[in-house]
């Protein structure tokens, strides 16, 4: 059986991985859902935090999906490198 994993195909993966659940973030922060998530995330988890969402911006979830998307291919191509090398026959 192959293991191979190729690190292109692994990164973009990861990117869409990552930016796609930001993305995801994203949308419930535009729709108003975000606090709410958060309240009961916590609540779930029995912390008492203080965190507060703000309004939505374009911007800043422009940036966010960006970088969240690369640093998903980033770690996606490493993984598949060091994959590839602690499998070789």
């Amino acid at each position: 059986m192959d293991q191979h994993m190729s690190p292109c195909k692994t990164a973009a993966t990861f990117a869409v991985l990552f930016g796609g659940m930001h993305l995801g973030w994203a949308i419930l922060v535009a729709l108003g859902f975000a606090q709410a998530l958060m309240d009961f995330i916590f609540w779930a988890h029995m912390f008492s935090l203080s965190f507060v969402v703000k309004p939505f911006d374009i911007t800043a979830t422009i940036t966010l999906i960006v970088i969240t998307s690369a640093i998903g291919a980033i770690f996606g191509y490493f993984m598949a490198i060091i994959w590839n090398r602690l499998h070789r026959v």
